[in-house]
């Protein structure tokens, strides 16, 4: 049986959402208040509803307990974002994520006690800005305590070289996840690369550990 989803909130992030979740084969019912967005949504999902999702009734209707976890991704009304996620807290949802724009509504929704919650912005911002200060990474994933999961284009230093030789781990106390190979721009995975594996000239690798290391490993290789 495929999992169940509820989005509610349809812009261009949580219209993303729904597209991934059913690209991935799972039953998605997507919401919001606005018939439009209603109407862009439904050829891609299993369910598209117009209601307002401050509504509790309105949002019993649509067995919302029973989804394996629902996505508020209301973006410009914030009052009704909270609203939205007291009733489906009453509802007792098993599983609640949540968008919060900026540090004010990440904190209002942890008091709240939602445990899941979501900075697209933020995290586009932080993706962005080491980007610009290191335009050889490719992607970056931020995670607590100043670690890091990078996508980096092949340092020149390290071309021809073996991982081993490199030191990624010994040296820059850095851990290899896997290398990406790209043919006709379209990117393909390498599997886990064995210590005797050597780096090609258009290799990406995404490598995992302190962000001072990786910048250091950028550094000394660039």
């Amino acid at each position: 049986m495929a999992d169940k989803f509820a989005v509610i909130g349809l812009g261009q992030f949580g219209s993303a959402i729904c597209k991934k979740l059913s690209e991935k084969g799972a039953e998605v019912i997507a919401i919001d208040i606005d018939e439009d967005k209603v109407e862009d949504i439904k050829e891609h999902v299993a369910y598209a509803v117009q209601l307002d999702s401050t509504d509790l009734r309105a949002l019993q209707s649509q067995n919302i307990s029973e989804m394996d976890a629902v996505v508020v991704s209301i973006g410009q009304n914030f009052e009704g974002m909270l609203l939205t996620t007291v009733k489906l807290m009453e509802l007792g949802v098993k599983r609640l994520i949540a968008r919060a724009q900026g540090e004010t509504q990440r904190k209002i929704l942890e008091k709240m006690g939602v445990s899941e919650i979501l900075s697209p912005e933020e995290e586009v911002g932080k993706n962005v800005a080491e980007r610009l200060m290191n335009p050889s990474m490719l992607m970056c994933v931020q995670l607590p305590d100043n670690y890091e999961i990078v996508e980096i284009a092949a340092p020149k230093n390290t071309v021809g070289r073996s991982i081993e030789d490199i030191g990624l781990l010994s040296k820059y106390r850095l851990n290899i996840v896997t290398l990406i190979e790209r043919i006709n721009d379209e990117p393909h995975i390498k599997g886990v690369p064995m210590p005797d594996v050597i780096i090609q000239e258009n290799d990406e690798l995404v490598v995992f550990g302190l962000t001072k290391d990786v910048e250091r490993f950028i550094d000394i290789n660039g």
